[in-house]
Order: structure tokens, then sequence, then C-alpha cells
């Protein structure tokens, strides 16, 4: 065991955050800690890397671990660059570097005598450099730069000039880096985009020692852990499983939980209606009786209100009109800004009651696209076209449309003025804004406070075409829940930018891509999206390989030696699949076996290791399968 946390309890005056905590890592082992936003979930971080004080509990480490911590703010002033920055995540082999070109050149001045000596601190010194990875550090550190989204050209950038997010990242680089023991990541994806996502499970997955994870997004949770830690009524519980397998238990419990506690209901209202009952009739021993009855009910351990029955935000969206079939026509959209061109030629067509996800990576031009088609700024060239009776509904991810100084119930009553004051308290208790939370000026609000503002607005718009960026950053996994509903029951069109997988395969009907400048469509989810790119990605590969060309009569004795040889090629490329599916089944079915042995069954350590083989070589082994048939199709 790595770290163990037991019994933590955090308090801020009067307010408990945490009443009881429990858990523990083990070594390799990779987990995540979930809750709704205000559980905790950072606080307990926090707690374990001493940056607060708890009130009760224990932690212990492992002796002699690393621990590194990355948090969700990292505003910090250097005038180093980039590369610079990240590199110092390397100091102790820069530092063996300088020393051995140090010694190399003092080689000329060694007297005989010295140089035995001399020559064996060299040697041993090398040998460190190499087995610590003195030869490959620098080209680690430009790859793990460009796995989480810096291009090239961005390496000698001064940290003083990058953004909050752009400073995370960096943050990020170092401390995966750093390779510390214990790895503590609050939301690391929140500022990269899907395909740096991508390459940071892969890291995480391959990452030899333990992490913990505070994440919303669910799509990453469910690639990297193998253990989710709920934190829910300011106590712990863990899970063994992928996130979804969490989600599932979770549910289950949710149900028999919701059962008892209405049952309970039901019988305190019985016993406060008896009490009531014994005591309208004011005699002595009726008195008695309902005193006694009191004082059993006080001692009645009562159940906290499940989620689904507290006042927690729900919503729908009913559009106030409905729109003809066509809702956006958008025909040859150009934008380019000084020295980047950011798209050209796209073209796009939207249907109603379509919910179309657009993706791409970061600085690819999504957001600026939404803002063209809001009106914020125009394109270069290209026309668009709304459809009969479209009215637009904007999410601003930058929620920049707010009035700073306006109180939320002002910015909500200010821009519906036929809304009656307590109408405008309804909609904002559904969002969570009671009693004097709706004096709260908007300048003072959290991004997640602002996103919700954002969402009540949307609500009351009856647009019947919504066009959101990124609605779902600073949202805990229940309030996308419930933003997923209220879009998949929307009778209305949707067009969405988003880097939350998850989000997208719950909600898209159809996914665009916007990349190298240009727009690709796939008709489905993000599911969807990954097979039919890996599909065209195989296709295009094989189409190169087996490319033979052909003449109008009949073929030449080169021309049949091309295709014979292109033939060969890919009878080959099929005896490669074969043979590597062949060993990872074999594989699987030895990590079954291993699994089904009572001895690592009952050990969780092991039992762990042996099912994340397992899920590793599956992984490996579906798209085998896709490619195996790609490569038959062409023979």
């Amino acid at each position: 065991m790595i770290m163990s946390c037991s019994h933590i309890a955090k308090s801020y005056g009067v307010e408990t955050v945490l009443e009881d905590v429990t858990f523990n890592l083990e070594d390799n082992e990779k987990a995540a800690i979930v809750g709704i936003n205000g559980a905790g979930k950072s606080t307990v971080l926090k707690i374990i890397v001493n940056e607060l004080t708890r009130d009760e509990g224990e932690i212990s480490f492992k002796k002699g671990i690393s621990i590194g911590y990355l948090s969700q703010i990292n505003d910090f002033e250097s005038d180093r660059t980039i590369i610079d920055e990240v590199m110092e995540s390397k100091r102790k082999l820069i530092d063996m570097e300088k020393e051995l070109k140090a010694m190399e050149d003092e080689m000329s001045c060694v007297t005989a005598t010295d140089m035995d000596g001399h020559m064996n601190r060299y040697h041993a010194l090398s040998e460190q450099f190499a087995n610590e990875g003195g030869y490959s550090y620098k080209g680690e550190v430009t790859s793990v730069i460009r796995g989480l989204g810096f291009d090239d050209s961005e390496f000698d950038k001064k940290l003083s000039t990058l953004s909050g997010g752009q400073k995370t990242r960096v943050c990020l680089a170092k401390l995966l880096l750093d390779k510390p023991d214990l790895l503590l990541l609050d939301e690391p994806t929140n500022h990269l985009d899907i395909e740096a996502i991508e390459w940071l499970e892969n890291f995480l997955k391959s990452y030899e020692k333990a992490v913990l994870i505070v994440s919303h997004d669910r799509y990453f949770l469910d690639k990297t852990v193998s253990k989710v830690i709920e934190i829910e009524f300011k106590k712990s519980k863990v899970y063994r499983g992928t996130f979804t397998e969490f989600s599932k238990k979770k549910e289950e419990e949710r149900a028999i939980y919701l059962k008892h506690y209405f049952e309970q209901q039901q019988m305190i209202k019985r016993e406060e209606e008896i009490i009531r009952n014994y005591r309208s009739h004011a005699t002595e021993s009726e008195i008695i009786k309902a005193k006694s009855r009191e004082k059993r009910l006080a001692h009645v351990e009562r159940m906290e209100k499940p989620m689904e029955v507290r006042a927690d935000m729900r919503f729908s969206i009913e559009p106030s009109i409905e729109s003809g079939k066509e809702v956006l026509a958008v025909t040859d959209f150009k934008k380019e800004f000084p020295n980047n061109l950011l798209f050209e030629g796209v073209n796009i067509d939207i249907k109603k009651g379509e919910r179309v996800a657009l993706i791409g990576g970061n600085g690819t031009g999504k957001t600026t696209l939404l803002k063209i088609l809001t009106g914020m700024y125009t394109p270069d060239c290209g026309t668009m076209k709304l459809g009969t009776n479209v009215t637009v509904g904007y999410y601003d991810q930058e929620q920049q449309l707010f009035d700073e100084d306006k109180t939320i119930f002002d910015e909500i009553g200010d821009d519906y003025p036929d809304l009656t004051n307590t109408k405008i308290r309804n909609i904002l208790g559904a969002f969570l804004f009671t009693n004097d939370d709706v004096f709260k000026k908007m300048k003072s609000l959290s991004g997640g406070e602002r996103g919700r503002v954002a969402l009540a607005k949307l609500m009351l718009s009856a647009a019947n075409f919504l066009i959101l960026d990124e609605p779902t950053n600073h949202l805990d996994i229940n309030s996308k829940e419930i933003l997923e509903t209220a879009l998949n029951n929307y009778t209305g069109t949707v067009l969405f930018v988003s880097h939350d997988r998850y989000f997208i395969n719950r909600v898209a009907t159809r996914v665009i891509e916007l990349k190298d400048r240009r727009i690709t469509n796939y008709l489905g989810n993000y599911d969807y999206y990954i097979e039919k790119s890996r599909e065209a990605s195989i296709t295009a590969d094989t189409s190169a390989a087996i490319k033979v060309p052909v003449s109008k009569g009949q073929m030449d004795y080169k021309i049949q030696k091309e295709e014979a040889a292109a033939r060969r090629k890919v009878e080959n490329a099929i005896k490669k699949v074969e043979e590597r599916i062949a060993k990872l089944e074999e594989c699987v079915k030895d990590a079954d076996e291993h699994l089904a042995d009572t001895a690592i069954a009952s050990n969780s350590a092991k039992l762990n290791e042996w099912l994340e083989k397992k899920n590793a070589y599956e992984a490996e082994l579906m798209p085998l399968y896709d490619e195996w048939e790609d490569l038959t199709n062409n023979l």
C-alpha cells in the first residue's frame, strides 16, 4: 500500500465539508475521486499534500515515496520559455550531463597517476546517466509537451505570456516527466483538447506508479481508473472497477436507498400524525403516550435526502415556435487571422431535430466558427442562411455576454421583464441559486455558477436552434447528466462544441470534425466517429499498399508483377495480424485463468493487475479484428 486515508474530517467554521473519508491506494493503482461540486474532492487532495490541515483522521504514506500534485489553478510568473521550464523536471540529468562534459574537457589535463581514478568516476557517472534515461530525456520532454497540445512553434513562448490553462498544461508536463510515486491530478483534462486527452489517457495507462484523479470527465475516467472513491453526504465509499461499472452499481444502490428513504418518510409521517392526534385530546394518558412516541421518534437515525429528491438542477428546454426543416446552410466559409488561416471551403447543412457535435483540436477554429454563426464575427468569404422561423440561443463558454455589475436576479429579470419575481426565484432555484444567492454580483461568481446562469437564460430563451460552446465546462457529473437529458428531450436543433466525449456520445446524432482547415461528416456519435475515422485511416494505408496502375488493354508483364507484389504485401500483412490476434487471444485466455484462481481473486492487488492486463490485451485485440477484415476485403 502506497497511501492510506483514515476517517478524514474537515470543517470551515460551522460548515462541515468532510466527516469520514477513508480509502487507500496500492502501488501502481489508478483511482478517481468523484462527487458533486462542493463535495470536497479537491479538499481531499489538498489535505493529502498538506496544503490544508485536517481536523480529524490519519494519513500515512509508504516510506520514502515522492508525491506530485496538479491543482486546478496554476498561475505563476517566470521569464523562462515553455521548453526551459519543462526541462527543469530533468534538472538532475542536465547537471549530470554538464558534469560529464566537464570531465571530458578535463581529461587532457589529468595526470597519468590520476587518470585511472578519473576514468572510473567518469564511467560510473556515464552508467548512471544512461540508466536514468540521460540519452533520451530531451526527446521525452518534447514528446510530452507535444502530447499535451503545444505546437513546436510554441516551445519558445515565455511563460509570462501564457493563459492560465496553458500554464496548467506546463505544470502537468513537468509532473508527468518527474514521474512521482504518487501522482495527484485535480481536473487534468480541463484545458486539453480531445487529442491531448487521449494522449494523457495512454500515458497514464502505461504509468507504472499510483495515480489519484479528481475529474468530471467520465470517458477519461473510464479509460484510466480501476477504482472509484465517491464522496457523498461528507463521507466516502469505495467502488472497484471502471467509472461505468461504478455508475451501474451506484444506480442500483440509489434505487434501494430511495425505497428505504420513502419508507422511512412514510413511517415518520404516520408517527407524527399519531402524536398530533394524542396531543389534540389533551388527556394526561394520551399526553404521556405522545411523549413516549416522540422520544422513540427522536432516536430514529434519519436518512439523508437522496439526490433524486433534492431540489437539484432540473430543467427542460422548449422552443416557442417550430422551425422549418432546413435550419442552417453554410457555404464556402473562410476565416483567417494574421498569419493564421483557420479554415476555408467549409460547408455545413443542419436539418431540424439534429444534434450536431463540432470537434477538433485546440486552435482549429471551432469557437470562431460558432461566433461567425451567431454574428459576433464575420467570415472572410462564404455565405450563411438560417431556415424559416429559426431562432438562435447561444451558450458562450467564455461567458462574456453578462453584465458583470448586475446581480444574478437582475441578469435574468432585465432580459425577461415579463417574469414575476416569484417566477425568477423559482427558475434560479432550479439552478441551485436560493435565498440571498440570487443577489450575488455576476463578477463574483465561480465558473460553475456562471455556467448555471447561462443555462438558465438558455432555458428561458425558448430558441429552436441552440448553439453551445463547451456547455459542460465547470459542470459536475450530475449536472452534465441533467443537461444531457434536457438536450435529448429537446424538440429543436442543437450545434455544440465539446471535448467531453461521454457527453458527445450521449447527445450527438452527428459529428463534424474540423481538421486541416476542412469539415468531415460522421453520421453518429463519438464512438461511431472513432470507428469510422480509424477505418478511413486503415483503408488509406491499405490502398497505398496495393495501389496498382491499370492499362486500357492487356496488362503487360510488369503490371502483372506489380499486382502480384502488392497482393503478397497484403497477404503478409494479414499473416502478421493473424499471428498477433492468436497471441493476444492466448493472453486473454491466460488472464481469464488467472482471474479464476481463488488465490488471486482474494488478493486485490493481484486481481487488479490481471484485470488491467486483460483489459489491455482486449483493447489491442478489438481493432485488429477490424484491420483483418479490411485487409481481407482488399484481396
